[in-house]
């Protein structure tokens, strides 16, 4: 009978153990995993918020801090904070890169809310820059063909102005 007692208070214990064990793990499930999500799905799972974070990383060749901020007290991320302004205008252009490709590309979007197919990203306009620069067309240089030549259709580039001081060229 000794054996019995012995082995019915080890299981009981084990029991016990196990079960509160179990408990926090099951109360955590029901929480949010991410928290101040505003643009994101609420219920993004953490493979879909790396991979989203790390193409943002790519296209705009900078890190978390860019937009995030770092608390002081324990020296970790503190992804839930709006302090640096810069997390509110990634905000502003997800919302807006996803309403261009669902208005004029007709792109669908998954079951979590997020646009499928992406043909205007961030990477369209940033190419790896946080703060791309401006450059207006007319700016650039033209563009040349497979052959080195300028496309057919495109106007001849106009004649180099000599320097100053150059008598003009004689008429023979």
């Amino acid at each position: 009978m000794k054996l019995n007692r012995k082995l019915f208070a080890i299981l009981g214990l084990s029991s016990a153990v196990v079960f509160m064990a179990m408990a926090p793990v099951t109360h955590k499930a029901d929480e949010p995993k991410f928290k101040n999500l505003k643009v994101l799905p609420k219920n993004i799972t953490g493979e879909e918020m790396h991979k989203v974070m790390e193409e943002w990383e790519h296209a705009l060749g900078a890190r978390c801090s860019l937009c995030h901020e770092r608390n002081q007290e324990t020296n970790k991320m503190d992804f839930a904070s709006d302090a640096k302004p810069e997390k509110q205008m990634a905000r502003e252009m997800f919302k807006m890169t996803q309403a261009i490709n669902k208005k004029y590309f007709h792109s669908k979007k998954d079951s979590t809310g997020v646009v499928v197919e992406s043909n205007v990203n961030c990477y369209s306009c940033h190419r790896g820059v946080s703060h791309p620069e401006i450059i207006r067309a007319s700016e650039l240089p033209r563009s040349q063909g497979p052959n080195g030549q300028a496309p057919a259709g495109t106007p001849p580039p106009p004649p180099p102005t000599p320097p100053a001081g150059t008598p003009p060229p004689s008429g023979k």
